[in-house]
């Protein structure tokens, strides 16, 4: 009799959380085990919310995720307004382009609220600029760099526009190359370090959040893709970042939340909002629901 089983191609699954603690609290203690983890519900069968970035706007949470759906491999940007328990109030559409769509970094600067979505297989990163928040959004600027920028986070350090990224390519150096570009304004021009890829490592490359500045010294969240893609989180911590120089150091990686249940088979975001810190975690499905789909 012959002994044989059909392998299933696992499917990514995530979910976003949130907890009431700042993302420099998380990324010393981990999550709080005193703060309760606040968790979106879970999307219907082959579609997930994840990469959730939040801004608060005249005292309400704005929430935007890439909304996916395996049916059709194709992401788009959502937002959802959180009510005063965190439970979502309003959810919406706000960005659909015909490439896929993720990673929405959502951030104030000049006056203007701004989008930068990862958008890599358009040949290009777009900035977008809030016309009418949160619901319109039109392209803005495109960033030219070395190559289509993947998971593209900026940020401010002494006197000047940073952004950290991944580039295209082999999956390897998707997951496992950290490039960096630095200009004066935020619409560019945009220059590329001559060091780049400034890092080549698998468990601490790939942005995964928010940066934010401590002690004078940006701090990334990076992902750990040495067992998984998004497997976990790593701080990086930068310790000289000149036009002309980068170095760093990753930390352990972050401990799950202690209920993420079977969600514990990566984390690949985490992103600041004040006082609270956005995340998501994942499951792998291997059910064959869906299996044939495209």
């Amino acid at each position: 009799m012959s002994n044989w089983r059909i392998k299933i191609p696992g499917r990514d699954i995530w979910r976003v959380g949130l907890v009431e603690a700042p993302i420099a609290d998380v990324a010393r203690r981990g999550f709080p085990a005193d703060t309760p983890v606040r968790w979106l519900a879970e999307e219907p069968r082959l579609r997930f919310l994840a990469d959730p970035f939040g801004l608060w706007r005249d005292g309400r949470l704005h929430l935007f995720v890439e909304a996916y759906d395996y049916r059709t491999r194709h992401g788009v940007i959502e937002t959802i307004e959180l009510g005063a328990d965190f439970t979502p109030t309003r959810r919406a559409v706000v960005l659909k382009e015909p490439w896929h769509l993720s990673y929405p970094q959502v951030f104030e600067a000049d006056g203007e609220i701004w989008m930068l979505p990862e958008a890599y297989r358009s040949g290009a990163l777009t900035l977008y600029r809030a016309a009418a928040f949160p619901d319109v959004w039109e392209p803005a600027a495109r960033l030219e760099l070395d190559t289509p920028a993947i998971d593209a986070t900026p940020f401010q350090h002494n006197g000047l526009w940073w952004l950290a990224y991944s580039p295209t390519g082999p999956q390897r150096w998707k997951q496992g190359r950290l490039h960096f570009a630095f200009a004066e304004r935020l619409t560019g021009p945009w220059r590329t370090h001559p060091g780049n890829p400034v890092r080549d490592d698998l468990a601490s490359s790939r942005p995964g959040g928010t940066a934010w500045i401590e002690d004078g010294l940006p701090r990334l969240p990076v992902q750990d893709c040495t067992r998984t893609y998004g497997g976990a989180i790593r701080i990086l911590n930068i310790t000289s970042l000149t036009p002309e120089r980068f170095e760093a150091h990753a930390s352990q990686p972050l401990d799950f939340p202690p209920n993420a249940g079977r969600y514990s088979r990566g984390l690949h975001t985490l992103s600041a909002c004040g006082p609270v810190t956005f995340f998501d975690v994942k499951r792998i499905d291997r059910s064959l629901w869906g299996a044939r789909q495209p």
